[in-house]
């Protein structure tokens, strides 16, 4: 039997995730009474139950009785009903948009207070993320990525170290992105800019991978890139981290840095133990300056 309890911050992706679980074979109960949830393990548990992937949608919804949930969790691992913990969260800035955008209320923020609530909202769970085995940051996270790894989790049952790894490129002619971790400069490397038949080409195209990777510099860096990520990665989860962002960057985000995001993405998306994205942040923007 899996028992998986799906909570977070409100404007996270709780309830799409519950519906991917559905989807994934899981009977999923949304929003239970607090009283119930130590009955709720327990009848899970009876011999003669057919349920053997549950997930409980539990959040702020229950108002002042989720102060006792902590208690019933202490039951459950009293009486030695497992269970599991998926806490959805994002950058509160990414929040305030979400709910800008589609108009809702917080639970807890009253009229038109959204950081207010979600202030209030991050004190009042803050005990769940404590406890949760799977923490996820969906700040940047699309849709199918999202499904991606729940299925990971819950469906093909590899481990997880709690760590999404984003990889962008972009240029430093717009600016350094504001929310990254890591920022490494590129512009060092041959720049195909200069070069007629590369310039209007990215660093999708192989013709431009094979200019910029073609010398003794490029290949020394990524190397020494893989080994200092390889080092620093499981040393960020062991310090709570769950979302990382690198950004590599070059004059204008089109070309060299675009080709080592995706060098470094292929590497980091080769292990299964973190999440990884790959986004290129100002690959179009030449284009789209000189339509107009």
């Amino acid at each position: 039997m899996r028992f998986v309890i799906v909570t977070g911050m409100s404007g996270a992706g709780k309830s799409t995730a519950l519906k991917m679980l559905e989807d994934m074979g899981y009977f999923c109960v949304d929003n239970l009474p607090i009283a119930l949830v130590t009955k709720f393990g327990e009848m899970l548990t009876t011999p003669d139950s057919e349920l053997n992937r549950v997930a409980l949608g539990i959040d702020v919804r229950s108002g002042e009785a989720l102060d006792g949930l902590e208690q019933h969790l202490k039951e459950l691992d009293e009486k030695g009903i497992s269970y599991e913990i998926l806490f959805l969260d994002a950058k509160s800035d990414v929040l305030v948009k979400r709910y800008k955008e589609t108009r809702r209320q917080h639970p807890l923020g009253g009229i038109g207070h959204v950081d207010v609530g979600i202030a209030k909202e991050r004190e009042k769970i803050s005990f769940l993320k404590l406890r949760a085995t799977y923490i996820l940051d969906t700040s940047k996270m699309l849709t199918r990525e999202l499904k991606a790894e729940l299925e990971k989790i819950f469906v093909e049952g590899k481990d997880f170290k709690n760590l999404y790894v984003t990889v962008m490129s972009f240029g430093f002619k717009y600016g350094i992105p504001q929310d990254a971790d890591i920022v490494l400069d590129v512009r060092f490397l041959p720049n195909p800019y200069y070069i007629e038949d590369l310039k209007e080409k990215t660093g999708n195209d192989p013709e431009v991978q094979d200019y910029v990777m073609n010398n003794e510099r490029a290949e020394l860096f990524v190397k020494k890139l893989e080994d200092l990520v390889q080092f620093l990665l499981p040393n960020y989860i062991w310090e709570g981290k769950n979302q990382l962002v690198i950004a590599i960057g070059c004059t204008g985000g089109k070309h060299r840095s675009v080709t080592l995001a995706n060098r470094l993405y292929e590497f980091v998306s080769g292990n299964e133990h973190y999440g990884a994205r790959i986004e290129h942040r100002d690959i179009e923007k030449d284009a789209v300056v000189k339509a107009k």
